[in-house]
């Protein structure tokens, strides 16, 4: 048991967030995402019962994000509708990320350039999320 970390991040999370460089990803994906597949040749985080919001929350507490180059934080745009935010990331904006220092912008990548991006990543993690288009990308920094 360790003090102040969030319970949520699990002993092989915590391994994949610790092992992350500055500029590697992870994607957070909601329970429509196709994990298993993207993550097909990387390590598969399954937190199910946990909401994208939650998982956020305690990721950023020990994660800092790379505020150096672009966005450090991409979320998948609707289909058809890139411009409109869904309520899970509507929220996550609200709550998570306008509480960081510095607010990182985040910007959108439609669902195959986010597939794409997430296939790259170091780790994915599959929450249990079941609003639509719970699905980030985390840019890694430095402390």
């Amino acid at each position: 048991m360790l003090k102040n970390i969030d319970p949520l991040l699990t002993p092989a999370l915590l391994r994949e967030l610790a092992a992350m460089g500055h500029g590697d990803f992870i994607a957070i994906c909601d329970a429509n995402f196709p994990a298993y597949s993207v993550a097909a040749d990387k390590p598969l985080i399954h937190l199910p019962g946990c909401g994208t919001i939650a998982v956020l929350r305690a990721i950023l507490s020990v994660l800092p994000l790379d505020t150096f180059d672009g966005s450090p934080v991409h979320r998948m745009e609707q289909v058809g509708h890139p411009e409109v935010l869904a309520d899970i990331q509507r929220e996550a904006i609200d709550t998570v990320f306008a509480r960081l220092d510095p607010v990182p912008h985040v910007a959108g990548l439609d669902r195959f350039a986010y597939y794409a991006q997430a296939r790259g990543a170091c780790v994915v993690v599959l929450t249990g999320e079941t609003m639509p288009y719970g699905n980030f990308l985390l840019r890694k920094g430095v402390l």
